[in-house]
């Protein structure tokens, strides 16, 4: 996602016109949806003013791309300028420019690491040239257009208000300086003459479009990736604040003594890498010979990962690194060098099958080790008898006489880098009240089904393309299949929907068995993993009553252990006992609605709860809209009609061309001739049409009879880009109307008395060579309707 693209030129009069500021604004606000910090829009208009004095060099092409804030696919990260063209062998090119209003920096002993002010006050982060290599790397690592078609990535730093000193320049920052170089306050001719030496021509293919648009590879997943990170291989580049997480806890490591031990509690919210940071020290201190575990109270992440690991490494090795929280209450004082506590939260007051062995888990594992890592999400507690708690944590720790450090994760991988998505979540479970009370489609895939059975049908089509998709369900619905095999569990009768949970066959290893899409998880087999899209039934212990998100503990099945004890706890006392049933069951349903990386799709037992999920959406769907019915083609190059739950998510609509400038240039009420499946374009999105090129004109791109998808709502500068245009006072003789697809260059004079820059002439150029192009001299009845992005395959 772009929130502001145009060339240099345009980039240059939105800057001189003092406008670049809120054009930021206005398109972040339509993209992201939602303000930001008076903080930010300050950094806009000032970094972009020093932007705007690099640009000015008449040899950095007018037409070059410019683009701000481009948010990295699959991530929550975005990148602050990026400027796109072509090198002297015409091959194209992307420098990403991580822009930075520091003006002062401390040395740290850690890997990348700095330390300089912001708001809160002095902390450590990444060196600004890590950080644009890393936002490079992980591009190059993800994005098949950038590997099929060679672009080229270039990233660098450019530290405008810093005086070069010898912090930023630091030789220990070498391997991240030569590959991505810092410029500094007196570099402003530096930094020039390194922007010229990778763009000479300007970007005539839109590259940015192509690497946004462009067909991602398949994301990684942890478990899969595990053996090769074993072997010394980078699978995952940390970013940002894992970074920082990483780095500080193997300081931390390196420090621990028997008689002073280290904790680090680290923080953060499902998607934020706490797994991966886990992994990546167990890789790292097992490397250096360290005594080293990871340690989960969930046995799912344990067994998945040692089942990806067999055949790789022993058993005994495999077994060595990987253990339960309850097996340290017998375990000898600084037994090991570091334990890594992934999924802290679900940490218990005594171990054992009965619960009758130790006295606390977590005191016993610092007991155990010199440095503790606990990485814990504080609003994933699902299990009565769970105590994680950071503030528990920090108390425990402190008793202890540790080194106590607390850090936070809040960088979004999962949830399609969505962090709108999950505050809107809070929001609508109303755990926390957060300002994003509208889900736009453009936010994260989350759809709404009113029968189980199209939710059931679209996750097993989903799972066809790599078994990483799954249905899980809140538990409400008795195992009866335990012991009567051949009996269903999750009935939903007046839909004849019926399932069998999960672990007869798999055990905990259910999330990458072979045939678990005939089966149905539950919150033990799924915390602390993640699959490309989840498919989720949410039971009536979760029900909507006036303005209210409830919760009915008596709904839960009566074999679901995680909330045993709790009918004594509420009959003792009624505020705890209720406070904590709607403390596990909102949490249970907020972390199997965030296993997802790709899309979350819901059916809601509570018919309430469902109308009431989707009036928080940005577009309401209707009731009994939903996949398209079982049976039908998926591969229709047109349907005549689809349901909503696919448009603008599946499928895009067909216009006329004289529809398509009805609709979106006078925005009237218009029928679509079909919808088509577009597949390999990114994100879709409700700014996004189709229409049916006619002619030559626009050869050898665009051929006669091609389904030409375009955008409407152009934010920045056209030039050099194919658009659709409406043009009353002329006529294509070729399409027959006043309608136009051509490629779009203008010129723009700054009025003497306004200073305001108008069109001196705009030039509608077609591609073929045996077609005139079309001047327009006067604007008044000239719309561009909508941005070319490509052709459906």
């Amino acid at each position: 996602m772009i929130v502001y693209q145009s060339t240099k030129q345009g980039f240059r009069e939105d800057v001189f016109s003092n406008e670049i500021d809120k054009k930021i604004l206005d398109a972040y606000v339509v993209h992201l949806g939602r303000q930001t910090s008076r903080n930010e829009i300050l950094s806009w208009k000032n970094s972009m003013s020093y932007m705007d004095r690099i640009l000015e060099d008449p040899e950095i092409p007018a037409d070059s791309g410019i683009s701000i804030e481009f948010q990295i696919p699959l991530t929550s990260k975005r990148i602050d300028f990026i400027i796109t063209g072509q090198n002297e062998e015409q091959k194209e090119q992307a420098i990403i420019i991580e822009l930075k209003q520091w003006s002062s920096a401390e040395l740290t002993h850690k890997d990348a690491l700095v330390k300089t002010c912001f708001q809160h006050g002095k902390s450590e982060t990444t060196h600004p040239s890590y950080q644009a290599w890393s936002y490079a790397s992980i591009i190059r690592d993800f994005n098949q257009v950038v590997q099929d078609e060679q672009i080229t990535l270039i990233p660098c730093a450019y530290l405008h208000n810093y005086p070069k000193d010898n912090i930023i320049s630091n030789p220990c920052y070498e391997p991240y300086i030569t590959e991505a170089p810092p410029f500094f306050q007196s570099d402003a001719q530096k930094l020039r003459e390194f922007i010229k030496k990778f763009v000479k021509y300007g970007d005539k293919n839109d590259v940015l479009y192509k690497i946004e648009n462009g067909r991602l590879r398949p994301s990684k997943q942890l478990a899969d990736s595990l053996s090769s990170m074993l072997q010394g291989n980078h699978e995952f580049i940390m970013l940002d604040d894992q970074k920082v997480v990483y780095e500080t806890a193997l300081s931390m490591i390196r420090k621990a003594k028997p008689d002073k031990k280290q904790v680090l509690i680290v923080k953060g919210g499902p998607g934020t890498g706490k797994s991966v940071v886990a992994v990546n020290l167990l890789v790292e201190t097992t490397k250096n010979n360290m005594i080293a575990r990871y340690v989960s109270k969930n046995a799912a992440p344990r067994e998945v990962y040692a089942a990806k690991l067999a055949g790789t490494l022993r058993k005994n090795k495999i077994h060595d690194m990987f253990g339960g929280s309850g097996t340290f209450y017998d375990a000898k004082a600084n037994e090991f060098d570091v334990l890594i506590v992934d999924e802290a939260h679900r940490l218990n007051q005594k171990s054992g099958l009965y619960q009758n062995k130790g006295e606390n888990q977590i005191r016993e594992i610092i007991d155990a080790a010199k440095c503790v890592i606990f990485f814990i999400d504080d609003h994933q507690r699902v299990h009565i008898k769970d105590i994680g708690d950071s503030r528990y944590l920090n108390t425990i720790a402190q008793s202890k006489h540790a080194v106590v450090k607390q850090l936070e994760l809040s960088s979004q991988f999962r949830c399609n880098g969505s962090d709108g998505y999950l505050a809107w979540l809070d929001n609508a479970l109303q755990i926390s009240d957060t300002a994003n009370i509208k889900l736009s489609q453009d936010d994260f895939d989350f759809r709404i089904f009113s029968d189980p059975n199209e939710l059931r049908h679209i996750i097993e089509e989903k799972n066809k393309k790599n078994n990483k998709s799954r249905m899980v369900a809140g538990y409400c619905w008795n195992w009866i299949s335990k012991k009567e095999t051949a009996a269903t569990d999750v009935n939903i009768p007046e839909y004849g929907f019926a399932m069998k949970w999960n672990l007869k066959k798999d055990g905990s290893t259910w999330i990458i068995g072979e045939n678990s899409i005939n089966e149905i998880g539950c919150i033990h087999t799924c915390q602390g993993l993640e699959m490309d899209y989840v498919g989720v039934i949410i039971g009536n212990d979760l029900r909507y009553e006036n303005g209210k998100v409830i919760t009915d503990v008596l709904k839960r099945s009566g074999m679901d252990r995680s909330v045993r004890g709790i009918h004594t706890l509420i009959k003792k006392n009624p505020a705890e006992g209720l406070r904590i049933a709607e403390e596990i069951i909102k949490n249970t349903y907020r972390t199997l609605l965030t296993r997802g990386m790709k899309g979350c799709y819901v059916y809601f037992c509570d018919k309430p709860l469902e109308a009431y999920f989707r009036q928080l959406l940005a577009t309401p769907q209707q009731k009994e809209e939903a996949t398209p019915p079982l049976g039908q083609p998926q591969d229709l190059r047109i349907e005549a009609q689809v349901n909503d739950d696919v448009k603008y998510l599946d499928y895009l609509p067909l216009y006329t061309l004289k529809a398509a400038c009805g609709k979106f240039g006078e925005w009237q009420e218009v029928e679509e001739e079909g919808w088509v499946r577009v597949e390999g374009m990114g994100k879709l999105t409700r700014a996004m049409f189709i229409i049916r090129a006619t002619g030559h004109s626009m050869e050898p791109k665009i051929k006669e009879g091609d389904l030409c998808i375009f955008r409407a709502g152009i934010i920045g500068s056209r030039n050099g880009k194919i658009v659709l245009v409406q043009h009353r006072e002329h006529y294509d003789f070729e399409i027959g109307g006043c309608y136009s697809i051509k490629k779009y260059s203008s010129e723009k004079k700054s009025d003497s008395d306004t200073g305001e820059w108008r069109h001196e002439n705009i030039v509608l150029q077609p591609l073929n060579p045996e077609y005139q192009p079309i001047f327009i001299r006067e604007e008044e009845g000239f719309v561009v309707i909508g941005e070319f992005i490509g052709i459906v395959q």
